[in-house]
């Protein structure tokens, strides 16, 4: 059950240079579930996906580091979300029209894995929130949010005090969630500051919405929590290297900026 839980609650992250395959996967019973995607160049091309052409004809094209097309999120959702697996050869066509000319560039798609069959709960602020599952199974959380986001809620409407309408979210929601309620049949909690912290302006309603699933534990194998979970190359990088770790947070604080 751990072992499941681990590979449903992963970022997982591909990438794939120009002329290469990428290769989206997730485990039995989940789907695919898109959450960013970069196309282009935004770092050499000695540190990720070297250049094809000779040295001496490279040379000649000043490479472009600030190169990115705005179609990439909307192609990955197109070719694998909700789908359990996908693969598709990366190329400039994909996207449109090529944004730099010459360069080489490569795609990179951070994805996690969602339980096909989850509910849905929310709790307003100061209320309790209770979750449970049938007999033989147990829960696991899949997402859990503590704030107010732009869509709101409709169970806990804005009040409105002159406040202009920002979103704000706990940081620990999730984990919380998971230390409380992860294997058990059932338990409750209260959607509250005194839980969560108060991540919003005073006077703005929260809400807590947690998506989760019960699954049926003796369909799943038990997993030696001292070895680390074999995973697919296609799931995650094994051994990520310095540069590549350095990358991986230069290209999310570029998304987020973006």
């Amino acid at each position: 059950f751990a072992g499941y839980i681990s590979q449903v609650l992963k970022n997982y992250t591909d990438h794939a240079c120009d002329g290469e395959y990428v290769s989206l996967r997730c485990p039995h019973r989940t789907t695919i579930s898109i959450q960013s995607s970069f196309y282009g160049r935004i770092v050499p091309s000695h540190q990720m996906c070297p250049s094809r052409y000779p040295h001496s004809y490279a040379t000649l094209i000043k490479e472009d580091v600030a190169c990115s097309v705005g179609t990439s999120l909307q192609k990955m959702l197109d070719e694998c979300q909700d789908r359990r697996s996908c693969q598709f050869l990366v190329n400039n066509r994909l996207f449109g029209a090529d944004p730099c000319p010459g360069t080489g560039k490569y795609l990179i798609v951070w994805y996690k894995c969602r339980p096909n069959e989850y509910k849905s709960k929310v709790a307003c602020e100061d209320d309790k929130l209770r979750l449970s599952c049938k007999k033989s199974m147990v829960i696991a959380i899949y997402s859990a949010i503590f704030g107010r986001t732009q869509g709101g809620s409709l169970e806990c409407p804005y009040q409105n005090l002159g406040m202009p309408m920002i979103e704000c979210q706990s940081a620990t929601a999730l984990q919380l969630m998971i230390k409380r309620c992860h294997g058990k049949r059932s338990c409750s909690i209260y959607a509250s500051t005194y839980e969560f912290g108060d991540p919003c302006y005073p006077g703005i309603r929260k809400h807590l919405n947690v998506i989760y699933t019960c699954d049926n534990t003796p369909f799943l194998l038990p997993v030696d929590e001292t070895q680390p979970p074999a995973l697919n190359s296609s799931m995650e990088p094994v051994g990520v290297s310095t540069e590549m770790a350095l990358l991986s947070n230069i290209l999310a604080a570029y998304a987020f900026i973006t």
